[in-house]
C-alpha cells in the first residue's frame, strides 16, 4: 500500500507547492472544546509572511485526506495530554496518506520522547529540515516535553515554547535548496537527530513576538464548540489569551519545563480585536485561556475594562490561582462589574500535605478565603481538583467529598474533576522530586506519562470506579447531585464506612454558569 508524493525537480517548484493555498496545513485535534486559537495564531503569523495555509480542526471535523495531499508542511498543535494522544493518530493518518512526507512535533510534549518517534517514521526533532515530500510539524506545550516519542514515530520537527515564528522560518527553510550533500537549512530552537540515535532536546523558544491577530476565517463555527451555560441558557462562546507561559512553577503543570517561570503579555489591542471577531461570529461569552489571567493583573484589568466598554453585554471567565485572587481580592468586585460570569481555579486538593508536594502556593485556608473573596464579589467560583495524588489518603478523598459540600459547591465542579489521577509527564517537575521518587514507575511512552501506584491498593481501586462511574453519568447527563452521591456512596464503600443518605436539591434550582466542555487537559 502507498500512496507515493510527485518528485520535486527544481527549487522552484517546491517552493511554489509550500507558498501556494493550502502549502502548508495547521491541524488541530482539541483544545478545551475551543476553536483553536492554536492553529488560528501560526495562521495569522504565516499569512502575514505571504503564505496561505490550510487549517483542520478534527475535533469538530473529520481528517481530509486531500488537504494532507496538498500540503507540504503539517502542523499538528499539541498544547495539552489530550491533543497529544490525538495527534500521534493524526499524524500516523498522514503518514499513511503520503508516505514520503516530512513530519515534525513542536511544544512541550514532543521533545522528551524523540528517540522513541525518531527510531520508527521521523528525520529529525524541530528541524526546518526540507524535503521535496510533506513536512509534518507539532506544536504546543505536549509536543515539546515528549519529543523523543513523537520524532521516534511520526514526528520531523517539534517546535517548543513561543514557536509561531519558528515555525514562519521553518517554512522558510522549505523552500531554500538543498546542496549537493543533502544539507538543509535549521530553524530556531531546533535540533538534529544524528543517524536516528538519541537526539537532543529542543531547546524551548522564549522570545518576545510581535502577535497579529489570530486568523479564524478558515475555522468552523462557533456553534461546533464549547457553549456557555448559564442557567439552562446555552450560549456562544470565544476564548481568547491575553499572556502566554506563567511565572509560577507548580511541579505537576507542563508550563514550567518550557517557560521556566516567564509569561509574555499579548497586546491589548491584538486581544480586542481577536474578541471582537469572536463577538461579530456570535459569540456573547469569552474565556480568558490563559493559564493565570492575574499574572499580569493591571493589564487583565485594562483589557477587562476595555471589553466592557466596548462590548458591555459580553460576560467572560478567566482563570487565577487561590494566592492570586486574594491578593487581588481588591480589584474582584470590578472584575464582576465588568462582565466576569465565573472565576476556575486550580484548588487540586484540601490536604496541606498534598499542596505542599505540588508546590501549589495555598493552603485550604486559603482556599476557603478565596471562595469567600470570590462569591462577596457576586462571583461563581469554579475549583478543579487533583484528587487522586501518592499522598492523598481515602480519608483525604472523603474529606474533599464533605468539603464540597459543606461550602455548596457540588454545582459548581463537574464530576470529571472527583476521578483526576496525577499526571507525571516527560520533563515534570515531579520527576525531581524526592517525595514523588518511592511511587515512581516507567515512562510510558505511547501514552506519554510515567506510572505511578499508589500505596494504598483501596484508592487504586476507587480510581478507576470513579472514572468509570463520571463517563457514564456525563453520557447520560446526570444531575450533579445524583453523581456526587453515587461517588460518595463509592468512597465510603472503599473505607469499610456506613453509607451516608443522599443530599437533594431542588432539580429547578438556580445554578452556577459553566462551559459545556468539562475536560482539562
Amino acid at each position: 500500500m502507498g500512496f507515493a508524493c510527485a518528485p520535486q525537480s527544481t527549487t522552484e517548484a517546491y517552493t511554489e507547492r509550500v507558498k501556494e493555498p493550502g502549502g502548508i496545513l495547521l491541524v488541530a485535534c482539541y483544545e478545551l472544546g475551543h476553536q483553536p486559537l492554536a492553529v488560528a495564531w501560526p495562521a495569522a503569523f504565516l499569512e502575514r509572511r505571504g503564505y496561505r495555509p490550510a487549517l483542520l480542526d478534527v475535533s469538530v471535523e473529520p481528517f481530509d485526506s486531500e488537504k494532507v495531499r496538498r500540503a507540504r508542511l503539517v502542523a499538528v498543535s499539541v498544547p495539552m495530554h489530550t491533543a497529544l494522544r490525538l495527534g500521534v493518530a493524526v499524524a500516523e493518518r498522514a503518514r499513511a496518506v503520503n508516505p514520503t512526507c516530512h513530519i515534525a512535533f513542536y511544544g512541550l510534549y514532543a521533545t522528551l520522547n524523540a528517540e522513541y518517534l525518531l527510531s520508527r517514521v521521523a528525520d529529525s526533532v524541530l528541524g526546518g529540515e526540507a524535503d521535496e515530500a510533506l513536512h509534518i510539524a507539532f506544536y504546543g506545550l505536549y509536543a515539546t516535553l515528549n519529543a523523543e516519542y513523537l520524532l521516534s514515530r511520526v514526528a520531523d520537527s517539534v517546535l517548543g515554547g513561543e514557536a509561531d515564528e519558528a515555525l514562519v522560518e521553518l517554512a522558510r527553510n522549505l523552500e531554500r535548496a538543498r546542496d549537493d550533500a543533502g544539507g538543509r537549512g535549521q530553524a530556531p530552537g531546533e535540533c538534529r537527530s544524528e543517524q536516528r540515535g538519541l537526539p537532543p532536546a529542543p531547546r524551548p523558544i522564549l522570545a518576545k513576538l510581535d502577535f497579529p491577530v489570530p486568523s479564524r476565517t478558515q475555522l468552523p463555527s462557533l456553534k461546533k464548540y464549547a457553549h456557555v451555560d448559564k442557567d439552562g441558557r446555552l450560549e456562544l462562546a470565544g476564548s481568547v489569551e491575553a499572556t502566554r507561559g506563567c511565572k509560577h512553577l507548580c511541579r505537576h503543570c507542563p508550563i514550567p519545563p518550557v517557560y521556566g517561570g516567564r509569561f509574555f503579555v499579548v497586546p491589548r489591542h491584538v486581544v480586542l480585536a481577536d474578541i471582537r471577531q469572536q463577538v461579530e461570529a456570535g459569540a456573547s461569552h469569552i474565556t480568558f485561556g490563559d493559564s493565570d489571567f492575574l499574572n499580569g493583573p493591571g493589564h487583565a484589568l485594562a483589557v477587562a475594562r476595555a471589553l466592557h466598554a466596548e462590548l458591555p453585554s459580553v460576560t467572560f471567565d478567566f482563570t487565577a490561582k487561590v494566592e492570586h485572587l486574594l491578593r487581588h481580592r481588591g480589584r474582584l468586585l470590578e472584575f464582576a462589574d465588568l462582565g466576569c460570569a465565573f472565576i476556575v481555579t486550580a484548588a487540586e486538593s484540601v490536604s496541606d500535605t498534598v499542596l505542599a508536594h505540588l508546590a501549589k502556593g495555598h493552603t485550604r485556608a486559603d482556599l476557603i478565603e478565596a471562595l469567600r473573596a470570590v462569591r462577596a464579589a457576586g462571583t461563581a467560583l469554579r475549583p478543579t481538583w487533583v484528587p487522586f495524588t501518592p499522598w492523598a489518603t481515602l480519608d483525604d478523598y472523603r474529606e474533599l467529598l464533605d468539603f464540597v459540600e459543606a461550602h455548596e459547591l457540588i454545582d459548581a465542579i463537574d464530576p470529571v474533576q472527583y476521578s483526576i489521577r496525577l499526571l507525571v509527564p516527560p520533563g515534570s517537575l515531579l520527576l525531581e522530586s524526592g517525595a514523588m521518587r518511592p511511587f515512581l514507575g516507567p515512562l510510558v511512552q505511547d501514552a506519554f506519562y510515567y506510572r505511578w501506584i499508589h500505596p494504598d491498593p483501596r484508592m487504586e481501586r476507587l480510581a478507576g470506579d470513579v472514572a468509570a462511574l463520571v463517563a457514564q453519568a456525563a453520557e447520560a447527563r446526570e444531575d450533579t447531585v445524583t453523581t456526587f452521591n453515587r461517588i460518595r456512596h463509592l468512597a465510603d464503600a472503599a473505607a469499610g464506612a456506613r453509607p451516608r443518605a443522599d443530599l437533594t436539591l431542588p432539580p429547578g434550582r438556580t445554578r452556577p454558569p459553566r462551559l459545556t466542555e468539562p475536560w482539562f487537559c
